[in-house]
């Protein structure tokens, strides 16, 4: 399975959603708080291109997008080949 990084805050509901939906399919994921740490949310708009919202999640270095777009490629059938190895 391909690394997962999600940029997240503790209050999110949209962060939980997205961490749930990744946990029900067995995917292992870094998660990088942005709330205290002014550092990695300067990380993760530079990779987002911008997006300051969380969550921010990239799947092998590729940006998915939020929560919505997760849960969006996942209901388009693409998000298992996504995860997948190789």
């Amino acid at each position: 399975m391909k690394a997962v990084e999600i940029y997240t805050s503790p209050l999110c509901g949209y962060c939980h959603a997205a961490k749930r939906l990744l946990t029900q399919k067995g995917v292992t994921f870094t998660e990088i708080d942005v709330s205290r740490n002014p550092d990695q949310r300067e990380i993760m708009v530079k990779r987002a291109k911008g997006g300051r919202t969380v969550p921010q999640i990239f799947i092998a270095d590729q940006h998915v997008g939020g929560c919505d777009d997760l849960h969006g490629l996942d209901q388009a059938g693409k998000l298992d080949a996504l995860l997948a190895a190789g």
